[in-house]
């Protein structure tokens, strides 16, 4: 017969560990909403700036030498900002501040919330509004996290419950920068799984973040898929091996854009000792004269991947399309302002997919229907290659296209991209990013 004590003192850890698990719950769900409050305000706000920014560029191009002024004045003023504001106040708010998230859930970088929440969303307004190639998920992606942390602070939870509210902070925010909660879930699972701590309650705090942020997305902002393109049906089963080809050479752009970004941060260092508003001259008036010319060669890329799935260019244009996006995407991340690197690279992946489907079909005519198809396929296989998160650029690029059917060619392509980049000796980005960053930190007097 069991003792009366032992008895009862098992039903009580039972009743406390059974509270402690409903309490995570409910902190999830608050994360979830709180975080698609803040990215659904962040986007509605950002579109606003980007059509003023659009205004003011084609008025640039219909008038005369003057009206170049005004879009340029706003470049300069909106970088310099952006870059006053985060080197002030928050520098753990510039880029993309997924490697942040990575160390502070190893407990190496502090979470300063009270600063990165306001500073990252004021600052990453200015610094995508005005042009430069970021994207807007790296800034909901640390609001998120660092509204975890608020939210385990403000209920004066333990040290202990850091690491499933920040990661459900992170998978809320990329949840509802892109429409796509899935990938949210998938995101922390696979490319933080060395730093994210399983088991069934903190899985399913996750995701009850993901999908209530996602929620509440979809009724401020719109609850379409976040790129409008065709939905195709599933390809010829004997072009499948021209994925493969596709994720090898996915695999090269993935690795060449992880080395060329860092030694692209690492020369742009001078810049931090720069005064402010040199840089902001310098590098707005770069962007604001290239935007006026071209508006596709600047922005995160959501006009310029409809325009080039509705076959709007050449195939030279295209070409210099990507080589030019592709250098500006590490000028504008070296920079240090706030924006991810998510939808500038899938963007590129969108313009590699298109010109590697447009000269397959010149070849296998009877096998390709579509060019559209490797396009989305190469959003995936670039991801996977530079993230080495394959799960999640298959995930996120069939959740932002809604192209279900094209499960069986981006798992060829994904898988390609990532071994062989592997093989090639091309490490996770994210990683390499947050080794720089303490190795930086340590540096410094």
């Amino acid at each position: 017969m069991i003792p009366f004590n032992i008895s009862h003192n098992k039903h009580l850890r039972s009743t406390d560990e059974n509270t402690k698990n409903f309490k995570l719950l409910f902190y999830a769900l608050l994360i979830g909403i709180l975080v698609g409050l803040f990215a659904g305000l962040f986007r509605l706000s950002l579109s606003y700036i980007e059509s003023f920014r659009e205004s003011l560029f084609k008025n640039a191009v219909t008038g005369d030498i003057v009206s170049w002024v005004w879009p340029i004045l706003f470049a300069i003023t909106a970088i310099s900002i952006a870059l006053f504001l985060v080197r002030k106040f928050a520098p753990e708010a510039s880029g993309s501040g997924v490697q942040e998230i990575e160390g502070a859930l190893d407990g190496v970088r502090p979470m300063r919330w009270k600063r990165v929440i306001p500073i990252k969303f004021i600052a990453s307004l200015f610094s995508l509004g005005s042009g430069l190639l970021l994207g807007r998920e790296g800034p909901t992606i640390q609001l998120g996290a660092n509204i975890g942390k608020m939210i385990k602070d403000t209920f004066g939870e333990t040290s202990l419950e850091n690491n499933p509210l920040i990661s459900t902070g992170a998978a809320a925010g990329l949840a509802s920068a892109f429409n796509a909660p899935f990938a949210g879930i998938i995101f922390v699972i696979e490319e933080m799984h060395g730093h994210f701590k399983f088991n069934f309650y903190s899985v399913a705090s996750i995701m009850i973040g993901a999908g209530s942020a996602d929620f509440i997305v979809r009724i401020l902002v719109e609850s379409k898929p976040t790129i409008q393109m065709m939905v195709f049906p599933s390809p010829n089963i004997y072009s499948l091996w021209l994925f493969i080809i596709l994720g090898l050479v996915c695999s090269i752009i993935g690795l060449i854009y992880n080395k060329v970004l860092i030694l692209s941060l690492n020369f742009f260092q001078f810049s931090n000792k720069l005064p402010i508003l040199y840089t902001g001259i310098f590098v707005g008036s770069i962007i604001a004269i290239i935007g006026i010319f071209s508006p596709d060669m600047i922005g995160g890329g959501y006009e310029t991947i409809t325009k080039v799935l509705d076959n709007s260019f050449t195939l030279l244009f295209l070409v210099f399309l990507f080589t030019v996006r592709l250098l500006l995407s590490f000028f504008s991340y070296s920079l240090g302002v706030p924006g991810g690197i998510f939808l500038p690279m899938l963007t590129l992946g969108v313009i590699l997919g298109v010109l590697f489907g447009i000269s397959m079909q010149q070849l296998f005519p009877d096998l390709i229907s579509h060019p559209g198809i490797f396009a989305i396929a190469g959003m995936a296989g670039i991801f996977s290659a530079t993230v080495r998160a394959p799960l999640t650029g298959l995930v996120l690029a069939i959740e932002m296209t809604s192209n279900y059917e094209l499960i069986l060619p981006l798992i060829i392509t994904t898988v390609t991209a990532s071994v062989f980049t592997m093989l090639l000796g091309n490490k996770p980005i994210y990683t390499t990013l947050l080794k720089r960053t303490l190795a930086n930190t340590v540096e410094q007097p």
